[in-house]
């Protein structure tokens, strides 16, 4: 009896822990934080400038490490062990609002920090929440950037916006968390763009 109780328990852990090849070490995952709605992105006939850089700016302790976070009670975060980011999301957001911003045509070119290119205006993105949720599973993931416009030339910022956006996940684990922090930097993107190019204008015409 005792002997077919440890396989029972055995083969429950098999069921929750994945596996590698060997079938003794857990797998570490590594999941990339992607823009799940960029392939739904219209282009604007016109660009409204010419060139535009995206900045990362300081984030979140959260956003500013490989560990993927989750909480389970208010205030209170861990990380999962077994998985975590290719690139800190305080590096990759950046890049993937880059990406949304070249699909969709806001300016004529669009650039991160570093690279060789002069560009009249600047957006910077700071990550202030990046977690998932499971207080009640399976949970949400919860994302909230801030969006600040400037204008170069007078060094001023025109335009300051936050961002927020909660996504369900179909299961409480990492894998999850991911797919639907996917949907939720869509959604955060599809609310930052438009306001974005309503900005662009106004401030080029101050």
């Amino acid at each position: 009896m005792r002997h077919l109780a440890v396989l029972a328990c055995v083969a429950a852990l098999a069921g929750c822990v994945s596996v590698d090849i060997g079938g003794d070490v857990p797998a570490t995952v590594q999941l990339s934080l992607r823009d799940a709605a960029i392939g739904a992105t219209a282009r604007r006939a016109t660009p409204l400038v010419d060139a535009l850089l995206v900045q990362a700016q300081p984030a979140d302790a959260l956003a500013d490490t490989l560990s993927v976070a989750y909480s389970r009670r208010e205030g209170e975060y861990a990380f999962y062990q077994l998985a975590s980011w290719t690139d800190r999301p305080v590096r990759q957001l950046p890049r993937l609002l880059q990406r949304r911003l070249e699909a969709r045509g806001v300016a004529a070119a669009v650039g991160v920090s570093g690279d060789p290119m002069r560009a009249d205006w600047l957006l910077t993105l700071g990550v202030d929440t990046l977690y998932h949720d499971v207080r009640t599973p399976p949970g949400a993931a919860h994302l909230s950037v801030t969006a600040e416009l400037f204008d170069r030339r007078t060094r001023k910022r025109v335009a300051m916006r936050r961002f927020e956006a909660i996504e369900p996940s179909a299961r409480a684990d990492s894998a999850a968390a991911a797919q639907a922090m996917a949907v939720a930097v869509g959604r955060a993107y599809d609310e930052l763009v438009p306001w974005l190019e309503e900005q662009l204008p106004r401030a080029a015409a101050r």
